[in-house]
């Protein structure tokens, strides 16, 4: 069965930095995306940034050279390092992973202050 974990979330001030973790267990055949999403009450998931079997990334725009996505094989970790946070940055953050079938973590709280 397989199951994603996040963990790491928070409360941080802003410019402050946190750190995402999200720990795959089970066996997900052919995982060719990884990826973090985040949301807020009233507005769609969106993602924040993903990552390819190849290892090539990509972010949204608004998190671009602020936040940093990285993956273990050994480990089967995902993680999104978070820095100079900002109040916008506040969400419910999710890891998904997509293979023979899509898989989404229950998700971790982060709240930035100003």
């Amino acid at each position: 069965q397989v199951q994603l974990v996040e963990s790491g979330g928070g409360l941080v001030q802003s410019g402050g930095s946190l750190r995402l973790s999200c720990a795959v267990s089970g066996t997900i055949f052919s995982v060719y995306f990884m990826g973090w999403y985040r949301q807020v009450p009233g507005k769609q998931r969106e993602l924040v940034a993903g990552i390819s079997s190849s290892g090539h990334t990509n972010y949204a725009d608004s998190v671009q050279d602020r936040f940093t996505i990285s993956r273990d094989k050994v480990k089967n970790m995902l993680y999104l390092q978070m820095d100079n946070l900002k109040p916008d940055d506040t969400a419910v953050y999710y890891c998904k992973v997509q293979g023979v079938g899509t898989y989404w973590g229950q998700g971790t709280q982060v709240t930035v202050s100003s």
